[in-house]
């Protein structure tokens, strides 16, 4: 394991620590968890937009989308434990 010096302000500080005590753990134990689940959420995050982006892209290539009433009540139907068809992405542009 590596070592990094990380400087923080004392308010910073102090709120660390006094949720480490909360949570029964030390306070490099709470910094590293803190630190791993805001580096796991920006990669979550950046996935999110480079799929979103794709999928953005596909829709202007192909012209098909699904609509989204019928989206819904498929997922509601599912949701409630009943088969549902799926719906067919038809075309948007005229």
């Amino acid at each position: 394991m590596s070592t990094t010096s990380l400087k923080l302000p004392e308010d910073v500080k102090q709120l660390a620590v006094a949720a480490a005590k909360q949570q029964g753990v030390t306070p490099h134990a709470f910094m590293v968890d803190a630190i791993r689940a805001a580096a796991t959420n920006a990669e979550r995050r950046a996935q999110f937009v480079a799929d979103a982006v794709a999928s953005r892209k596909e829709a202007l290539e192909s012209g098909k989308g699904y609509a989204a009433d019928e989206v819904h009540a498929y997922m509601r139907a599912r949701a409630q434990g009943m088969s549902a068809k799926k719906p067919r992405a038809k075309a948007w542009r005229a």
